[in-house]
């Protein structure tokens, strides 16, 4: 009996140092990685620039160019500074897109998920769209995969998106004076891309923005999408109210020949697309709204041409305005392919009619709706008298 007790309590102290040594394993890992990290820490933004750098240059049609790359390491993330994409070919003077801060970063809270995925941020964002000319091509940034080369910077899927202070630009450099219409002071979120609370529903993200046109017009748009849909499916709204129309000046002459001479335009726009097959209208409502003005538009050097334009233009808005309202507007329904979308020019037509001469059209949506997911649809401020009643 004391033979076999003093075997077993040999045998127990080697069990114990075993049961240690498992132990101490992973601790001796986890110092040596924390070791490593710490000695690597001055070079990783250079090797973080050099991987940025490699995955922006596998692109054909545009190269990237980015200032200083800086590490969070604590909160597991990591910024980059001035980063542009400028077409490769061409003479065109602006880039594709500039951000004065990009940030990737694990969105923390969807850990409470069980999901490690995360989130992007641009501080300061512009993107630059150029129609052609004859001196350069234009820059649309189509055709190329966007969204994989975001996530390419990435080791864990991208679930959420914030801008900040961002721009929107539509520019041209046909004639002598350049074309800049744009929307500012944008800010914008895009949430659950990658479905991290498990939704059933098919339209589970969502897509948020709000800012200015041309600095002086509320401009707000809202859309639930399917981002797992191969073929596009989505509801989206778009609300533009009070713009001064003399803002655009600069793109009517160039495209259209004829200039505002004062008035607001009010935009509408309401779609769903299910599989890539789209459905929708926009109405366009002009108030107040002035495009002819005799003594302004005889000059001795102007384009007789331009006058006479200018002057049919200027009656047809004026027969076929709403009179109670000095409203001239339309609604414009549009069906088919996504790529090929069909507009009803006969029901827009007849809908300038129904405009004038039955009902006003308002800036809401059609059916009587006053809100899309907490988007307030109401009548602009107007200055003439109406009756709200007959109006739609």
């Amino acid at each position: 009996m004391a033979s076999r007790q003093s075997t077993s309590s040999t045998d127990a102290p080697p069990r114990r140092k075993k049961r240690r040594l498992w132990l101490r394993i992973p601790l001796g890992i986890l110092i040596a990685l924390a070791v490593l990290i710490i000695a690597a820490r001055p070079a990783l933004p250079g090797v973080v620039r050099w991987y940025v750098n490699r995955i922006l240059t596998h692109n054909l049609q545009y190269e990237g160019r980015i200032g200083d790359v800086t590490l969070h390491l604590w909160r597991g993330a990591y910024s980059i500074s001035d980063i542009r994409l400028l077409q490769r070919t061409g003479n065109v003077p602006v880039p594709l897109f500039y951000a004065k801060r990009l940030e990737l970063a694990i969105q923390w809270n969807a850990v409470l998920h069980h999901k490690i995925v995360g989130q992007v941020i641009f501080q300061e964002p512009q993107v630059n769209f150029v129609a052609p000319s004859d001196q350069s091509e234009g820059q649309t940034g189509g055709g190329i995969a966007w969204l994989q080369t975001l996530q390419d910077l990435f080791p864990f899927k991208i679930n959420r998106t914030e801008i900040h202070n961002g721009a929107i630009h539509f520019r041209s450099y046909v004639k002598a004076k350049p074309v800049d219409v744009y929307l500012s002071n944008l800010e914008a979120s895009v949430e659950n891309l990658t479905n991290i609370q498990s939704q059933t529903t098919p339209l589970l993200a969502t897509v948020d923005a709000k800012g200015m046109a041309m600095d002086q017009a509320h401009f707000e748009f809202h859309m639930k999408l399917n981002p797992f849909s191969y073929l596009p499916t989505f509801q989206m709204a778009v609300r533009l109210l009070g713009l001064d129309v003399s803002t655009l000046n600069d793109l009517s002459l160039t495209y259209g020949k004829f200039t505002f001479k004062g008035g607001f335009l009010d935009l509408v726009l309401e779609a769903q697309a299910n599989a890539g097959q789209l459905q929708g209208y926009v109405k366009p409502l002009f108030r107040n709204l002035q495009m002819f003005h005799l003594f302004e538009d005889v000059k001795y050097d102007a384009d007789p041409l331009q006058f006479f334009w200018q002057a049919i233009l200027g009656v047809t808005t004026w027969v076929l305005k709403n009179s109670p309202r000095d409203q001239f507007g339309t609604n414009i329904p549009f069906t088919g392919d996504m790529t090929q979308p069909n507009m009803n020019i006969l029901a827009a037509v007849g809908n300038v009619l129904r405009n004038a001469f039955i009902r006003a059209y308002l800036p809401r949506f059609d059916g009587g709706n006053q809100t899309f997911d907490g988007m307030q649809f109401e009548a602009p401020t107007i200055t003439s008298p109406t009756s709200i009643g007959e109006e739609q």
